[in-house]
């Protein structure tokens, strides 16, 4: 079932009151002569109407994208490279193919010295919509652009010569508003899940730890306040154990707390059984951080597949 979008309430309050304001600021018009007001009432609706439809054009867009079809190619290439997409039911199935459509749709995705195609872009929508996906509504709200790289490159974005042991990042400065992946990693992640490696996860997650003002390890928009100490005394102990070599967790996670949240989000969504087993008091975090339960619902997969 196709969502649809709504404007927010503060969108009606602005019009209501535009409306309201514009009339009582024209009642010099129609004081002395109340028939005035039949001609001053409609022009105060109509400029309350359209700077309501100005407010709204997001939300106009979205809705028209949701009557478009999605393409069987793309239905096709996201049942071929995203097994997260693969473990799901009908329904929640175009869930994901409707935000995949208004991600496409709403962020520029460019390449970079190398030529994008629609897996590339699908690839992308899919790293940005699996860590969210119990949150229909979320807006990556801050980003406005997602660079394709061909590869790895370094942190003066050369993607050529020495020092190049970066995979993605979120842009600050002059690329605030953007993020930057390589399109070999990018690839990689998906095509190997159980790498417990995936630098789109990863770099959305970012996103998303930053969106209450700060990346520190603490998705405080996704978890309730009284998780947050035992979240932290978690990450602490197993950072302590990364750093101790005691952990099958990938080692940039024990670098600081900011970066073992991405990269414990990695290993959730691209390993969830075998974190389950060796971490279940991390995978029972992590299962109230984004509301889901990759486990359960490959189970509930292949259970059906038996039938």
């Amino acid at each position: 079932m196709k969502k649809k979008f709504k404007p927010d309430t503060f969108d009606y309050f602005i019009s209501i009151s535009l409306f309201i304001g514009a009339s009582i600021f024209s009642y010099p018009l129609y004081s002395e002569d109340p028939s005035m007001l039949m001609m001053v009432l409609p022009v105060c609706a109509l400029i309350s109407y359209l700077v309501f439809k100005h407010m709204t054009k997001e939300v106009a867009i979205k809705n028209k994208k949701l009557k478009e079809e999605f393409p069987e190619a793309w239905k096709a290439i996201l049942e071929d490279k995203v097994k997260f997409y693969r473990n799901l039911s009908a329904d929640d199935k175009e869930q994901f193919e409707q935000e995949a459509n208004l991600f496409i749709s709403s962020k520029k995705i460019t390449g970079i010295s190398t030529e994008i195609d629609d897996t590339d872009r699908l690839l992308v929508a899919s790293s940005a919509i699996i860590p969210v996906f119990a949150f229909p509504n979320w807006n990556y709200d801050d980003l406005s652009e997602v660079l394709i790289y061909p590869n790895s490159f370094n942190h003066e974005f050369e993607t050529e010569g020495e020092g190049r042991n970066v995979l993605g990042m979120v842009g600050n400065g002059v690329l605030n508003g953007k993020m930057i992946l390589s399109k070999k990693d990018l690839h990689y992640g998906f095509e190997y899940p159980q790498s417990k490696s995936n630098v789109g996860i990863h770099e959305f997650v970012h996103l998303i730890d930053d969106s209450d003002g700060s990346i520190d390890g603490l998705p405080a928009l996704l978890m309730e306040h009284s998780y947050a100490k035992p979240w932290m005394e978690a990450i602490k102990r197993e950072i302590d154990k990364i750093r101790k070599n005691k952990s099958d967790i990938n080692p940039y996670g024990g670098t600081s707390e900011e970066e073992f949240f991405p990269v414990l989000s990695e290993y959730f969504f691209q390993r969830p059984r075998l974190l389950k087993r060796k971490h279940p008091e991390l995978y029972k975090m992590m299962n109230k951080v984004f509301r889901q339960d990759p486990v359960s619902r490959i189970k509930r997969k292949m259970s059906l597949k038996k039938k």
